[in-house]
């Protein structure tokens, strides 16, 4: 993988994020866990350019995040959906999803984990967290269509600085 400067990344992230996806990585080389996630974003906040994502405390991942400084974000391409299927569908307390999957693991110089198959990877620092308030949503159908009963619990929301960018080549 060759670095790439952040300012320099021409992806349309509303194409890459919604259609394509993104695994979220957090924990270090002897135990992480990965997920897939189509709802987030980049942008500009705090004069940084950040990404924010939205976990679910149901979700395996979720436990690594908390723990962690860091996480990554890891675009394979649309040629691996079925990677990001299994990755979004099997719970890591379960499977082994680098077996199941064949991902390929690398290391950061930070210690993160990134993958091999990545077209593109970001390495992020959690800056702001908080928890999707029921009484906050303004369009209640919303929360509705999305939250409670078989959806799981309200998301955790992570904003945090891009520090790292990796692309294929």
């Amino acid at each position: 993988m060759k670095p790439i400067a952040v300012k320099d990344l021409s992806d349309n992230f509303f194409e890459v994020i919604g259609k394509e996806w993104m695994l979220v990585t957090a924990g270090t080389k002897e135990s992480f866990n990965t997920m897939t996630a189509s709802w987030g974003g980049i942008g500009f906040l705090w004069n940084k350019p950040v990404v924010y994502v939205f976990i679910r405390p149901e979700r395996y991942t979720f436990e690594f995040i908390e723990r962690s400084e860091y996480f990554t974000l890891s675009f394979l391409g649309e040629e691996n959906r079925a990677i990001h299927k299994i990755c979004g569908s099997k719970s890591g307390r379960e499977v082994d999803k680098v077996k199941e999957t064949g991902l390929k693991p690398l290391v950061t110089e930070k210690g993160n984990i990134l993958f091999e198959q990545g077209r593109l990877s970001l390495e992020c620092r959690k800056l702001y967290t908080d928890v999707m308030k029921e009484d906050c949503f303004i369009d209640p159908a919303i929360c509705k269509q999305w939250y409670g009963g078989a959806h799981g619990g309200l998301h955790h929301i992570y904003v945090a600085e891009i520090t790292g960018a990796w692309i294929k080549g």
